[in-house]
This record gives structure tokens, C-alpha cells and sequence, in this order.
């Protein structure tokens, strides 16, 4: 088969090993002595992770000032910290925490550059295209789900009747450094992994059947669902104690980040950008519980416009192939094999309907007219797309 021509952007310096978190201090020394670290509201204190990090960075005559963000971030928050250390003589951002910290590292530190809103900036909702000039950007991952370690985009979100959830995105704004350390993740809880986990899970296998993916995401997004398979419902169960299966979830999510940068996303994502702008859900929970039932859908609707020797029923088929651990050659058995499989997660992991964050079916409409197919490989339509959210509400 001819291999079709295709790019591949650019990745991070990255650092995985458990026990890494502990060179950080190393690492921040390349780039200056003055840093800005962007946390969560509470788990790496909780943790005690914070106070020996600063300790560390005091002994080592690294300067910092911190801030902390508590859920998606929005273009407000990222002006008011901009401004509140613009004059500090920043030389380094590090953001450590789930995807929306360090989504806000990496808009902070596209921001500091620039004079105006960060709002100007956003696609779909401002008129200006960012130069890239960036401060450095260091990301440290403690969830393993957005991928957002490896992405150069910083999804920015605004909840409400007129919200939004858009990105912040250059070329540029991919981090300078991602470290991934799986003895971070020991503490995330249950259902945090569990969201993140499927969120993970949903970007590898959106890259590999997406029209724009190539030999190269189809192999890499191949290999991190091949980690996750084993590893999400361990992860959930004995993640405090199995560094294990906390290493593989940390390498598919890295690896989601590299898969969806190159390949794009389809429609779990389109519907979890204009609901993220709608809802305050978690971004994992959207895509957790659509996934099964949009990945049913697809595989229908492909059947009805070709026959079962369509390529992407044959990456399905084989996606299915491999988290049952069958190897039957029948297309159609095997994409019901992924699809199963999909919702035997769900149902194990606890992933919650979207009812539970007070979306009801006659918010259906509005959503749908917001939601864009984007790399889906398959045109649905509007009746298509009521299924997919019907079945979860």
C-alpha cells in the first residue's frame, strides 16, 4: 500500500520514569532561576510534593512565585494572572497538575508575551493570530487523560447559555519539556482515573480512524490503546499501590496527546466542546460516556454507506482485535467486540450519564447546533447525533 504524504508535528524534550519528579530542579535550571508554578487547588500540597519541590527550588536559589487553578480555566482567569506577573521577570512557567493546569501553564506562558486578552487569541471567538513567542513551558502531567503534555493547543473554557470551551493554539505552544512521573498519579482517585482514563482512550482511538491519520499516529495510537486495554480498570481498582498500570495509563495518555496533535479528533470531541461550553462537566466524563455509544453509531453508519471491507471498519475491527484479545478476521464480529468492550468499561468504571450534571433532552438541540463533526470519519447527521446523546441522558 502506498503511504499517503503526511507531517508530523513536533513533541516535547520528554522525561518518563517513576521517581523523575524528583530531578525537576535539574531541569528548571536550564532555563533560568525565576519561575511561576501553576498548581491545583490542593493535591500536590495535600501530597506533600509542594513543599519539598519549593524546598528544593529555595536550595538551589530558584526564585518562584505560584498561582493555582480549581477546574477549566477561563480566558479571565488567564488575563488576571498574566497580569499579576507580568513585571516579575518571569523565566520559566511549570504547571503541574491534571490537563486544565497545565492547559492554563501553557496559556500563561503564550500570554506573557502579549499585550492584550487572551480572548483575542481564541479560535472561533477573537480576531488576532498569536505570533508564538512564548516564555518556556515546563508540564508535569498527575492525571493520566487530556494529553495535553504533548499539544500545542490550551483549551480555555467559558460555561454558560452563550459559553464556549475554544483553543489557544500555535505551533509554538507545544511545552518545552514534559515529565511524566507515574508516582504522581498514585493519589489521583477512583473516578478521576477512571474519566481520565477514558478520555485518554477516546483520543487514541478518534487519531486512528480519523481521515487525517497516517502509518505513523495509526502505530503510536495502536501501541497506547495496547497499554491502556490491560491497565484502565486496575488503574481504578489498585492505582494507589500498582505503579504499573499507573505507567502505562501515563504512557497512552502522552501518547493521545502525540496522536490527536497529528491525526485531530471526531465527533466524542466535537460534542464535548460545545457541551464543556454549556455544562460544568468534566471533560473526561463527556467523553467516557459518549464514546461507546458514538463508536456504534460511526460503525453503523459506515456499514450503510459501504460494505464491510471499508478501511476504517477494518481499523475498528482490529482495535476490537486487540482489547478482546481475539483474532477473528470477521470485520463485522470484531467491531462488535470494540464496541462491547467500550461499554463494559463504562459500566465497570462507573462513568456517570450526563443527566447527573443537569443536562436534560431538551437541551439536545443546542448542543447539536454547536457540535461539529471535526476529524470524524463519517458525516452524521443531525438524527445521528440526537442517538448518540439520547442513549447517555
Amino acid at each position: 500500500m502506498v503511504i499517503s504524504d503526511f507531517s508530523f508535528a513536533r513533541t516535547p524534550r520528554i522525561y518518563f520514569a517513576p521517581g523523575k519528579f524528583n530531578e525537576l530542579d535539574k531541569i528548571l535550571n536550564n532555563f533560568g532561576k525565576t519561575v511561576l508554578l501553576v498548581t491545583g487547588a490542593n493535591s500536590l500540597k495535600t501530597s506533600g510534593r509542594l513543599d519539598v519541590l519549593l524546598k528544593t527550588l529555595k536550595q538551589n536559589s530558584i526564585n518562584y512565585f505560584t498561582c493555582s487553578v480549581a477546574g477549566e480555566p477561563s480566558p479571565e482567569f488567564i488575563d488576571s494572572i498574566v497580569a499579576d506577573f507580568r513585571n516579575k521577570k518571569i523565566d520559566v512557567v511549570l504547571a503541574i497538575g491534571g490537563g486544565s493546569v497545565v492547559d492554563t501553564g501553557k496559556a500563561i506562558s503564550a500570554m506573557f508575551t502579549q499585550k492584550d486578552s487572551v480572548l483575542e487569541y481564541l479560535e472561533g471567538v477573537g480576531t488576532k493570530i498569536h505570533n508564538g513567542i512564548k516564555l518556556p513551558f515546563i508540564a508535569v502531567p498527575t492525571t493520566s487523560g487530556t494529553g495535553s503534555e504533548a499539544t500545542k493547543n490550551a483549551v480555555l473554557s467559558r460555561i454558560g447559555i452563550d459559553g464556549f470551551k475554544k483553543s489557544l493554539r500555535h505551533d509554538n505552544f507545544v511545552p518545552d519539556v514534559a515529565l511524566i512521573d507515574p508516582e504522581l498519579m498514585l493519589s489521583c482517585p477512583p473516578d478521576i482515573t477512571a474519566a481520565c482514563g477514558m478520555d485518554a482512550f477516546t483520543q487514541l482511538l478518534e487519531s486512528y480512524i480519523s481521515p487525517q491519520s497516517s502509518p505513523m499516529t495509526d502505530a503510536l495510537a495502536y501501541i497506547g490503546i495496547k497499554y491502556i486495554k490491560d491497565s484502565i480498570i486496575p488503574a481504578c481498582n489498585e492505582g494507589a499501590d500498582n505503579i504499573q498500570v499507573r505507567a502505562d495509563m501515563a504512557f497512552a495518555s502522552l501518547i493521545s496527546g502525540i496522536t490527536l496533535a497529528n491525526a485531530g479528533l471526531g465527533i466524542v470531541h466535537g460534542f464535548a466542546s460545545s457541551i464543556g461550553g454549556f455544562f460544568d462537566i468534566p471533560h473526561g466524563v463527556i467523553c467516557g460516556s459518549l464514546i461507546g455509544k458514538a463508536t456504534k453509531t460511526n460503525i453503523e453508519c459506515l456499514k450503510n454507506e459501504n460494505s464491510w471491507d471499508n478501511l476504517v471498519l477494518k481499523k475498528y475491527a482490529a482495535i476490537g482485535r486487540l482489547v478482546s484479545n481475539n483474532n477473528s478476521q470477521d470485520v463485522e464480529y470484531c467491531c462488535r467486540l470494540l464496541v462491547e468492550k467500550i461499554n463494559e468499561w463504562i459500566e465497570q468504571l462507573k462513568i456517570p450519564l450526563l443527566n447527573k450534571y443537569n443536562m436534560k433532552k431538551t437541551d439536545i438541540d443546542k448542543i447539536i447546533s454547536k457540535t461539529g463533526n471535526k476529524n470524524n470519519p463519517v458525516e452524521l447527521d443531525i438524527n445521528s447525533k440526537r442517538r448518540i446523546l439520547l442513549d447517555r441522558i
